[in-house]
């Protein structure tokens, strides 16, 4: 199954399902949720035994999809963990010395996630931010020390994750965390609908040009060991993200530029970009931090490394 996050035409936040190959109607499970903190998706996520969903599917009512507005997939996950330089090819383009063996995990802001559709804000006119597209997990069941043996089964589905960054040498919490720059969605989709993780591609393209391209086999720490890592760290609860890092292939977005996500069995994600309302930087990291590549990564398509 797929879900995906809405405002209706009254501007309440929905949580809705939607079949396989069609984005035209929308089964709204919102009214049939039990009561909770938080968003509709994460009260779908944290009451709803999986068992049960069909029973609220034949009694969730039909949304015309055009009368709705998207929102991302979890709109106020309690955090987002994101791993840094989990692909080897993106540790050589970055010229960094180490890898998430060593660098372990950093938090994004849950304030900085955007729907699909939607406007990244470059905040600064001084200084360079990139794009980086990434697979993320979206945790289903309150989670602390699982192994990474028994990692997948905490998980309730998949999703696609833009990580914008600004270079420089702030912490990447704070490079990483603006507001806007966490595009995520458009749905979450059960792991029955989607192939193996290993099986995975991942492609990304600024204005329809390709910039990434990557296989899901070649992160460093897969998704289980990932997952298990960071619930030995800190409790993970349903409806937070975990996403896996980006491939090589990074690089600088501007003003008006488009920027598509596609990931195998996953809906595809998109943003525009805009600089209006950008000022100068108040601090000073612009040339230092990691070294990103001055000329884009070639792309390697798949069985041609």
């Amino acid at each position: 199954m797929r879900y995906l996050s809405f405002l209706d035409a009254a501007g309440s936040r929905r949580v809705g399902a939607v079949e396989s190959g069609s984005s035209a109607t929308i089964r709204d499970l919102t009214d049939l949720l039990p009561a909770g903190a938080g968003s509709p998706i994460r009260r779908l996520i944290g009451g709803v035994p999986a068992g049960d969903v069909a029973t609220l599917l034949a009694r969730a009512p039909e949304v015309d999809a055009a009368t709705t507005t998207a929102l991302p997939v979890v709109p106020d996950p309690t955090k987002i963990v994101a791993a840094p330089v989990n692909y080897r090819a993106h540790q050589s383009e970055m010229n960094e010395s180490a890898h998430i063996d060593a660098l372990g995990v950093f938090l994004k802001a849950p304030s900085s996630v955007l729907p699909t559709g939607g406007t990244v804000r470059l905040p600064y006119t001084d200084r360079r931010f990139d794009q980086e597209g990434e697979f993320a997990a979206v945790i289903g069941r309150t989670t602390r020390n699982v192994s990474e043996q028994e990692a997948l089964d905490a998980v309730f589905g998949y999703t696609g994750l833009m990580d914008m960054t600004m270079r420089g040498g702030e912490d990447r919490s704070v490079r990483k965390s603006f507001d806007t720059f966490t595009p995520l969605g458009p749905t979450v989709v059960t792991p029955d609908e989607v192939p193996p993780v290993d099986e995975l591609e991942l492609r990304l393209s600024v204005n329809g040009v390709l910039r990434q391209r990557a296989d899901l086999s070649d992160l460093i720490w897969s998704l289980p060991r990932l997952i298990a890592y960071v619930s030995s760290v800190m409790t993970l609860h349903p409806g937070d993200v975990v996403t896996t890092g980006t491939p090589e292939g990074v690089g600088e977005v501007f003003d008006g530029d488009r920027i598509d996500l596609g990931i195998t069995g996953l809906d595809p994600l998109w943003v525009d970009v805009t600089d209006s309302g950008a000022v100068a930087c108040p601090t000073r990291g612009a040339r230092r931090g990691p070294v990103p590549p001055r000329e884009l990564t070639p792309v390697a398509e798949r069985g041609a490394r």
